[in-house]
């Protein structure tokens, strides 16, 4: 196609940018209506552009795409965030099922070969490995909601019959209900 105003090329459609819709970005010109994230072609500005080579995005998709991956490296304090990334050519591993709680705990509790055993595996807990929860000696790996899996601290769980609880699982499941509950 001919390039008739003789002015720069739109780094996106490469179609002529005239001065009244051109948007500049690190060198490169590009039609107001082109300046858009490539993955969820959300509008961007200075402030949340981000490029990659010859590819512009928003800040979040960017960050999804080239930025560090694993524990601690989310969306920022108290968000949950349920994307993983499909569209941006990331491969999700689904986690291991969650076990639960051996249902005979009680024999399962006694001394394992000089070690606690822990009331969701019933292997031995060593001290290296061992947290204490509801009077029980746990592994790290094993201290989780018995409903949701979630992680626990000993300060935010609840138990119930021998099984441990993150205190929104409990209060949904065993709290009272009716009207102005939940």
């Amino acid at each position: 196609m001919p390039n008739w105003g003789g002015g720069k090329k739109c780094g996106v459609c490469q179609k002529a940018v005239y001065f009244a819709e051109e948007v500049q970005c690190e060198g490169s010109s590009f039609h107001k209506s082109c300046f858009l994230c490539m993955v969820c072609k959300k509008n961007l500005d200075s402030t949340t552009v981000a490029v990659h080579g010859d590819e512009i995005y928003c800040k979040s998709c960017y960050g999804k795409k080239y930025g560090p991956k694993g524990y601690g490296f989310g969306q920022g304090a108290g968000t949950l965030s349920t994307d993983k990334g499909e569209s941006l050519g990331i491969k999700y591993e689904e986690a291991q099922p969650h076990r639960p709680t051996n249902p005979n705990a009680s024999r399962m509790a006694q001394k394992v070969g000089g070690a606690d055993g822990c009331p969701r595996c019933g292997q031995a807990v060593y001290a290296a490995e061992k947290v204490i929860g509801a009077g029980k000696s746990w592994h790290k790996s094993c201290f989780r909601c018995a409903k949701c899996g979630k992680s626990l601290e000993s300060t935010t769980l609840a138990d119930k019959d021998g099984e441990i609880y993150c205190k929104g699982c409990y209060a949904k499941n065993f709290g009272p209900k009716g009207f102005g509950f939940g």
